[in-house]
């Protein structure tokens, strides 16, 4: 097999679609950057996909739209600069097995960039985003990728590798909340081994948490199937929100698996990346929310790093 690369229209956009015959991936060309659409090329899509009473409810003051999709944002979150729209094209590359997306530099002086690359065969795509500071002076920033994912599914993060009292006396990892994160809703499954976020249509109020992995790694179960992400985490640097890695989100319309990069000081001109791996697996089906059922179906997806 190989990758093919064709123009297209989805959802109302213009559109590049990467494709092996397996799997394929749509990275739209008038708005973005950003990664629309990836699943079987006989499936659904993983990705959200807004109707536009959604957007309409969701699109900031500023001119900021939601769309669905992959996206790449600036972090720590803060408005003045995390929310900067990206209405406007970016500049569309291609070649082999690839495609790359820039923007436009945004009102923050940031230009955003995503590059994916399919697999000839199988649905593996390495998708790696650039953060580049054009405006004069240095910027402190940290990547920040979000998949919103469609609805309906369930969000399954590893904790990493689980000790014994005495013999592992340091801390192993942070378990971040934020002011409305409610661990008694019946979204959540905290358990030893995994951290559980289920996507409920029914339930509007939000529901968010993250961790730090150094194989930072999680998995979207949904209709049987499943997507899976990762990204390799550097210990001992600063990461934001607490020391977060991975970050799960969930309200009545998506959930969002979050994954971010060190904070770091950077130059005028510089630019940083921030590398996912993503692959999707046939008949990932827990039979229940507990340990033994998910090193099961969902540890094979991940490297127990």
């Amino acid at each position: 097999m190989s990758v093919s690369i064709a123009e297209t229209s989805y959802g109302g956009h213009r559109a590049v679609r990467l494709a092996n015959g397996e799997a394929d991936l749509v990275v739209l060309t008038d708005v973005g950057p950003r990664i629309q659409r990836y699943g079987w090329t006989d499936g659904p899509n993983f990705f959200k996909e807004m109707t536009p009473a959604e957007e309409s409810r969701l699109s900031g003051e500023q001119g900021w739209k939601v769309y669905g999709g992959h996206r790449i944002w600036v972090g720590p979150e803060r408005a003045s600069y995390s929310y900067a729209p990206d209405n406007e094209a970016p500049l569309v590359e291609t070649g082999g097995d690839w495609l790359r997306a820039t923007s436009p530099v945004d009102s923050a002086g940031i230009e955003k960039e995503i590059e994916a690359r399919l697999a000839a065969e199988g649905s593996e795509a390495t998708i790696t985003h650039r953060l580049t500071n054009r405006s004069q002076w240095p910027l402190r920033f940290a990547p920040w990728t979000l998949s919103m994912m469609a609805p309906g599914g369930a969000a399954v993060a590893p904790f990493p590798t689980r000790g014994t009292h005495p013999e592992d006396l340091p801390p192993s990892n942070p378990l971040v909340m934020w002011a409305f994160t409610n661990w008694t809703d019946p979204r959540w499954s905290l358990l030893e081994r995994y951290l559980v976020l289920r996507q409920d249509p029914g339930r509007s109020s939000p529901e968010k948490a993250g961790l730090f992995r150094p194989l930072t790694a999680a998995a979207y179960l949904l209709g049987g199937d499943a997507f899976v992400k990762t990204y390799e985490a550097e210990p001992g640097l600063e990461y934001p929100d607490m020391g977060c890695s991975l970050e799960l989100f969930a309200n009545e319309m998506f959930l969002e698996i979050e994954t971010l990069g060190p904070i770091r000081a950077v130059e005028p001109d510089e630019t940083i990346e921030h590398v996912e791996r993503w692959s999707l697996h046939r008949d990932v089906r827990p039979a229940a929310w507990n340990d033994e059922e998910l090193d099961r179906v969902a540890a094979p997806l991940f490297d127990r790093g």
